[in-house]
């Protein structure tokens, strides 16, 4: 297989599972952390390596490394490999998944922006998600008819701050996810809830469906909820690990014990708490932005400017969220016609905000 995004948190358990199941790796792509790739390197064996900058190929241990985006695509369509695990961030991921789509090969999706910018291109049926969530929702899929489909969030680093407080975090304080480690834009978006409507619009097209909505769990036991017709609902309940949705993605099937089991007794209880836009003023245009899924694309778009903004300590916490809303109310009114306006519109909101 090959995967993008190596060096990462979802890289790295992918990994684990190719270990686990002496899966062959034909192709890592990395960011920067030259040290882990090296490490990945020794012991996975590839044949080629991509990485970010040209400036760190000499500090590789390979003898096939190049660099850049189009070294990305160029590494996909000449491989062999069928999966393509796909866990690059941002907008960055969409070129390589409409590549892969574009070889015939499988696409074990972590990159939640392929499919927030661009659902209406990607074929459905070539993508496996690499999503707790997502992964939640597929499993609990049955022959009857559902009524609505439910994910849930963790509250992310600010759930239980005193909302006057919110203007004056930091950056670190904003880092601090109560539940797990993940990369820096994506504890971000988990704590001004945009990782949530991402994945709103994701489950939007992957399962043909608008009756969406999420709720807040605080120990992120429970990954999803459908609600059938019948009036009953079933949820899915695993530790939290991207193991499990990763070994499914990528081997169809898993009949091995991936994770603990989860002990009820143990856990007591769960908490559960409604989406306050008090708290996270993104969640005004939930139902704006499902009824018109065009505008994922200026959503993202705004959302990486006002996160690289906020990371670079260019603006405060809650100023992330209003560039976002300000984006979606100024571009309300773009069509996207085909896969040119969606990097135009990238370009033009990005240019806009001052990326």
């Amino acid at each position: 297989m090959i995967v993008l995004g190596s060096t990462g948190s979802i890289g790295v358990n992918t990994l684990n599972i190719a270990r686990k199941f002496n899966l062959n790796v034909e192709v890592l792509v990395a960011g920067s952390n030259i040290k882990v790739l090296n490490e990945q390197i020794k012991e996975f064996n590839p044949k080629k390596i991509v990485i970010a900058n040209a400036k760190d190929i000499k500090n590789v241990n390979h003898t096939d490394v190049s660099s850049g985006e189009e070294a990305i695509l160029e590494a996909i369509q000449n491989s062999s490999s069928k999966t393509v695990v796909n866990a690059l961030v941002g907008f960055l991921g969409l070129k390589p998944t409409l590549k892969a789509i574009e070889c015939g090969k499988k696409i074990a999706l972590a990159n939640k922006e392929s499919l927030v910018v661009a659902g209406k291109f990607i074929d459905q049926s070539k993508l496996s998600p690499i999503d707790s969530e997502h992964f939640g929702l597929w499993y609990l899929l049955q022959d009857k008819k559902i009524d609505s489909m439910l994910v849930t969030a963790s509250g992310g680093s600010f759930r239980d701050y005193p909302l006057e407080d919110l203007k004056n975090v930091s950056i670190k304080e904003a880092l601090n996810h109560p539940n797990w480690s993940m990369g820096n834009k994506i504890t971000i978006d988990s704590a001004t809830m945009t990782n949530k409507m991402f994945e709103l619009l994701e489950a939007a097209w992957l399962f043909d469906i608008n009756k969406l909505d999420a709720i807040i769990e605080t120990k992120s036991l429970i990954h999803a909820l459908i609600n059938f017709s019948d009036g009953s609902t079933t949820a899915h309940i695993a530790n939290a690990s991207m193991q499990l949705p990763i070994a499914y993605a990528i081997l169809g099937k898993c009949d091995e014990q991936v994770l603990e089991p989860v002990d009820l007794v143990e856990v007591a209880n769960l908490e559960f708490r409604k989406i306050e836009s008090s708290r996270y003023p993104i969640w005004d245009i939930k139902d704006e932005i499902l009824n018109n899924k065009d505008l994922g694309v200026v959503l993202n778009a705004a959302n990486e400017v006002a996160v690289s903004k906020f990371l670079n300590n260019e603006i405060g916490f809650l100023n992330v969220s209003k560039i976002s809303l300000d984006a979606v109310n100024k571009f309300n009114n773009i069509k996207v016609n085909n896969l040119d306006d969606i990097f135009a519109i990238d370009e033009e909101v990005r240019r806009y905000y001052g990326s």
